[in-house]
């Protein structure tokens, strides 16, 4: 049986700030960048700085079915690549992602109720 890494440590610290983070975004814009903010914290944790990340290497895609993408880049990375196909970090990264689309659906569905204000 092989064994499988599990990043669900990191998600435990990280996710509790994420959520809140979400919940108070008022704007698609805060939204995508908690989820931006979220992704780059939980891959350097994940991966001790072993490698670089840039901001877009994973997106938040609200429209798709997946919910969310990695960047080529990344994913022809062999170090990325393995940890990636030998973990639950796809995962970890998914429940991120359903959060931060949930949050995007309710502003763009309902407006009015995200306690947007205009600041002079």
């Amino acid at each position: 049986m092989t064994e499988r890494l599990s990043f669900t440590r990191f998600e435990n610290v990280i996710y509790p700030g994420f959520r809140q983070k979400v919940q108070k975004a008022e704007t698609i814009v805060d939204v995508r960048n908690s989820f931006t903010l979220a992704m780059r914290e939980l891959l350097r944790s994940a991966f001790e700085g072993k490698l670089s990340f840039e901001d877009d290497d994973i997106k938040l895609l609200p429209e798709s079915d997946s919910r969310f993408a990695v960047s080529k880049r990344l994913l022809s990375s062999g170090k990325f690549k393995t940890i990636w196909d030998g973990s639950d970090l796809p995962r970890v990264v998914e429940r991120f992602a359903d959060v931060a689309v949930g949050r995007w659906k309710r502003i763009q569905k309902h407006p009015e109720k995200t306690d947007s204000k205009i600041r002079m």
